[in-house]
């Protein structure tokens, strides 16, 4: 059996010189359901470029000897604030009191040994540690009756709550990109996700 032998946290140089095993992981994980994420490495290193940018950002790597199977990304909501903003008009929420916990992606191999609980709670030590008092994440939502939807597929909602997320009554982004089949990008709801920290 596949095995994470360490999850640590990568900032600075360890984070840029990660960002490209990363963009590659993105464009694997996100193939599959729920995204249906049609990716190339040129997009992925530009959405990238933000958490290279971010002094406040994180990476966390989930590593098999040298190798980087998985990675979870964060950094403030503020850095994101172009593409999110909208989500949260009406909330009362201060965005700069925000960390947003951005992808999680793990090789299919190297699931159901913890790593999900390890990028959570690194992540958010990381914003408790900067003064934030509150992360949020969003997920695709997708009809119940998409044609391409398995017929196993487990929703992560247990998941999340068990983590003390709950959904943000009407903030949800829209996000656009193509995915596989598609000939073009189309438009995605996301949901967002928070808890206090």
């Amino acid at each position: 059996m596949a095995k994470v032998t360490d999850v640590r946290a990568l900032t600075g140089e360890a984070l840029a010189g990660a960002l490209d095993d990363v963009a590659s992981l993105r464009i694997e994980v996100f193939r599959t359901w729920p995204y249906l994420y049609d990716g190339d490495l040129e997009y992925e290193r530009k959405y990238l470029q933000s958490y290279r940018d971010s002094d406040k950002a994180i990476v966390v790597g989930a590593f098999d000897g040298d190798r980087l199977v998985g990675a979870s990304t964060g950094a403030p909501l503020t850095d994101h604030a172009d593409d999110f903003a909208a989500a949260f008009d009406g909330t009362g929420l201060d965005l700069s009191q925000i960390f947003y916990c951005a992808e999680s992606v793990l090789l299919s191999e190297y699931r159901g040994q913890g790593v999900g609980h390890k990028f959570f709670d690194q992540r958010e030590a990381h914003a408790r540690s900067l003064g934030f008092t509150k992360c949020a994440f969003c997920g695709v939502q997708r009809p119940a009756d998409h044609p391409m939807r398995p017929a196993n597929y487990r929703p992560l909602d247990a998941f999340w709550r068990a983590r003390g997320y709950e959904p943000l009554p009407g903030a949800i982004a829209q996000f656009s990109w193509k995915d596989f089949g598609d000939e073009g990008e189309t438009p995605k709801p996301l949901q967002f996700w928070i808890r206090d920290l």
